[in-house]
């Protein structure tokens, strides 16, 4: 599968653990500048392509039709992790919009944040389908079809007009053909799609550097979802994770994925980045972002720094005692 190891765990000096994987570093003109593993690895973009799925939605500015806030809109690229302040954005943009809850095609669940979730268990709450992750980028896809007069009970089907107009976007931003994607069903039960591992390097450069995108509404588009995200970094997930600690840097246009997949495009270098873990840990992305932008000689400190701090290297017990380090171990190739 063309995976090489990424990051190694030690417990009292052993090796214990490795996870491997694969990365990719392109630049403006799609070519792969550094890599990790096999950059030709199709991969499940998974919550890494809400960005992209949020774009025929911000083509028609739906957050000014509905009169929606930054916060709010900020969500339709969001894997929110159930905090009060994003049920409450979610709870008012499903009432200017007039969306019910019920048509959600996401399943009820509980909070993904513990502390959230725990919340809501001590009031006896039920699972919600507001409560999933995915909420927020469903309701985008609901108020597009509501606005254009399309079903907006059958929304999540391929066919849909919204799911074609996203398919078509992805095939845009990543310049592959349409017809040559891959498609599967998200774990949200949406339409997901697999790109060759420096084609979701580009499409993150390309969101996080507009200007390379040749249509102009497409262009805008980007713009305004990726700036929603750095402007309200803590809507995408929450205070502790580390979506939100690379988008509080302006720099960078960012979003992870289940099973370990994760893209990033810096807007100063014009560089994009993708890594995928094979064994789907989303604990050592931390590890390997950090160890990317030091390796890529990145200029802002204080970004790495909050990925350490959210993981740190060294791995200590249930009582706080280090027992152990992890380690980033790739090489460039």
């Amino acid at each position: 599968m063309g995976f090489t190891p990424l990051v190694e765990e030690y417990r009292g000096g052993v090796l214990e653990n490795v996870h491997y994987g694969a990365v990719s570093v392109v630049d403006e003109r799609g070519r792969v500048l550094y890599k990790a593993g096999d950059p030709d690895h199709l991969t499940f973009l998974r919550s890494a392509a809400k960005p992209f799925q949020a774009m025929p939605a911000m083509k028609r500015r739906i957050d000014r039709d509905y009169g929606l806030t930054g916060t709010e809109a900020a969500l339709f690229a969001a894997s929110h992790r159930g905090e009060a302040y994003h049920i409450e954005a979610l709870e008012s943009m499903f009432r200017k919009m007039e969306l019910r809850e019920e048509d959600l095609h996401c399943c009820a669940s509980y909070p993904l944040n513990e502390e959230a979730k725990a919340e809501r268990l001590r009031a006896h709450e039920p699972k919600r389908r507001i409560f999933h992750n995915c909420s927020g980028k469903h309701a985008g896809m609901m108020g597009l079809s509501k606005q254009m007069g399309w079903d907006v009970r059958t929304y999540y089907e391929l066919s849909h007009p919204v799911q074609q107009e996203i398919l078509g976007t992805v095939a845009e931003i990543a310049e592959v053909p349409k017809a040559s994607i891959p498609l599967g069903v998200d774990g949200c039960g949406l339409p997901i799609f697999a790109l060759p591992l420096h084609k979701i390097a580009f499409a993150y450069l390309k969101l996080a550097c507009p200007d390379l995108i040749a249509d102009p509404a497409s262009r805008e588009a980007a713009a305004v979802i990726a700036k929603l995200m750095n402007d309200h970094p803590d809507m995408i997930a929450d205070r502790q994770f580390v979506c939100s600690a690379l988008l509080k840097d302006d720099n960078l246009a960012a979003k992870g994925g289940a099973k370990g997949v994760y893209g990033i495009g810096l807007r100063k270098e014009r560089i994009g980045i993708s890594l995928k873990v094979s064994d789907g840990s989303e604990q050592v992305w931390p590890c390997i972002i950090a160890s990317i932008l030091e390796r890529l000689g990145y200029g802002n400190q204080a970004t790495i720094d909050r990925l350490y701090a959210l993981v740190p290297n060294e791995i200590v017990n249930d009582g706080g005692t280090p027992v152990g380090e992890r380690r980033a171990v790739f090489q460039w190739a």
